[in-house]
């Protein structure tokens, strides 16, 4: 009894895979279509020095809008401040993801972009303008 379970477990355990194996095909009609190999979050490692400074500029500009003498002084430099900070953290929050297709003619093309646009690994995506993959939507 115990072998004829043993027996059916192992034989369910290594069907189940084959079962919800993901197929898929690239139509015929789909030139710019690949599929998805792999898909990695990679980081553009930026300091954020250049947002910093655009945004106290852009803060220092706008905070001198407000009030008169000593007020916009402050509105000024609290501006700087605040426009710098927010700069800085939006600079540095920049992420790509690089993104692997397999093509139809059997060449492997890479591209990175901000968005992944519902895509995952194994689905059939469309190149646009050779630069972004989107899911591939007949």
């Amino acid at each position: 009894m115990k072998n004829s379970i043993l027996s059916t477990f192992l034989a369910a355990s290594l069907l189940a895979p084959a079962a919800f194996a993901q197929v898929t095909k690239i139509p015929a009609n789909c030139y710019d279509c690949g599929i998805v190999t792999h898909i990695e979050k990679v980081s553009d490692a930026k300091s954020g020095t250049g947002g910093a400074i655009a945004g106290a500029v852009v803060g220092g500009l706008l905070g001198n809008q407000v009030g008169g003498g000593t007020g916009k002084t402050v509105a000024t430099v609290a501006g700087a401040a605040g426009g710098a900070y927010a700069g800085k953290k939006i600079s540095e929050g920049n992420m790509e993801y690089e993104v692997t297709l397999k093509m139809k003619d059997g060449s492997t093309r890479v591209v990175h972009q901000e968005w992944l646009h519902d895509i995952k690994v194994g689905q059939v995506a469309k190149l646009k303008d050779g630069k972004t993959a989107k899911l591939y939507k007949p």
